[in-house]
């Protein structure tokens, strides 16, 4: 069965976005070789992301690298969202609730990650207890605000254990 990962790349302080969203901070960051990421995406088979992710900005906008890993991926995108929009497009299927959004994702995913993209999202899986693991890479930037990879007013805790066998960075989710 599908497991639901938490990707992202962060600043050293913590932020996968600058204000407003901005990811522009990422493209100089994005060159080279990462056989993690690549490990990952051979390993994804579908994505679940927030609207707010799955419209937003793009470190490859106007490039042939835009899209999720670069463009790289091509598979099933589930979109977790209250306004879907009027004509959703090819691939994409647009879900009003966390728990339907999740199944179908894991449906589509098969026995391959589901990989969640967006902090949201990330934070309701986590609430709401189904998010199995988590893989962060980190840019050599201080970005100093912008969008957390995980805020939660009042200080949620969440335990993490590292995953034998796998890069530095990726842990298990432990509830």
């Amino acid at each position: 069965m599908a497991k639901l990962l938490y990707s992202a790349t962060a600043s050293l302080d913590g932020y996968i976005a600058g204000p407003g969203g901005d990811m522009s901070w990422l493209t100089e960051h994005l060159v080279g070789e990462n056989p993690t990421a690549d490990h990952l995406l051979a390993n994804v088979g579908a994505i679940l992301a927030g609207n707010c992710t799955f419209g937003g900005d793009d470190p490859n906008r106007g490039t042939n690298s835009e899209g999720a890993f670069g463009g790289q991926y091509h598979g099933p995108v589930v979109v977790l969202t209250h306004r879907p929009p009027v004509e959703p497009a090819s691939g994409v299927t647009f879900v009003g609730d966390l728990h339907s959004a999740v199944a179908q994702a894991k449906e589509a995913a098969g026995d391959r990650y589901v990989n969640v993209l967006g902090a949201n999202v990330a934070k309701q899986c986590i609430q709401a207890g189904l998010l199995d693991e988590i893989l962060m890479f980190f840019a050599p930037v201080l970005l100093g605000d912008g969008v957390r990879m995980f805020d939660h007013s009042g200080g949620t805790r969440v335990r993490l254990a590292p995953i034998p066998g796998e890069a530095a960075h990726w842990y298990r989710v432990i509830y």
